[in-house]
């Protein structure tokens, strides 16, 4: 596990409120053994409460090619995005392994599939239109956690790509 220099886990606490946040737009990346990127979105999130691991939880069924690549290379990139401001965080880690559902993480699917819904209606999309392209069966439901090993600005501007700070 790479840490900050002093120690402290690379999510900090505002960073680790903020990808908990129902609403958050969440896409996972990761790559197969030739290198061909294989992206999804995410539903959800947990946090650790030593901030040390993050788990996304991921329609699995919808996302075989993804669930193939993490499985295969374990490297994960994952994008956390508020539509509103577009401030957006990514974090980075290469031990993403899947793990058991846990109890509360198809409530934790649904708070944050409320909270996009009703953040991009108020952007003026089509809620159910948005509704119908969340959609997932509970039962495909997987988890994938990781070790976040690098954390990068990436909101539109000056900031983007350098190194999250606290």
């Amino acid at each position: 596990m790479i840490l900050r220099m002093n120690g402290d886990p690379v999510l900090d606490a505002e960073h680790a409120a903020f990808v908990l946040r129902p609403g958050i737009s969440i896409t996972a990346a990761s790559r197969t053994a030739a290198n061909l990127p294989q992206l999804g979105r995410a539903l959800g999130c947990r946090v650790a409460s030593d901030r040390r691991r993050v788990t996304v939880l991921v329609p699995g069924d919808q996302n075989t090619a993804l669930v193939a690549a993490l499985r295969e290379s374990r490297a994960i990139a994952v994008v956390f995005s508020e539509p509103s401001t577009h401030r957006t965080i990514q974090l980075k880690g290469s031990d993403a392994a899947l793990e058991p559902l846990v109890a509360g993480d198809t409530e934790r699917v649904a708070r944050w599939s409320d909270g996009f819904v009703a953040g991009l209606a108020a952007l003026g999309y089509n809620g159910p239109m948005v509704r119908t392209f969340l959609w997932c069966d509970p039962a495909g439901l997987v988890a994938v956690g990781f070790t976040p090993q690098a954390a990068f600005e990436q909101t539109p501007g000056p900031q983007a790509g350098m190194p999250l700070t606290r």
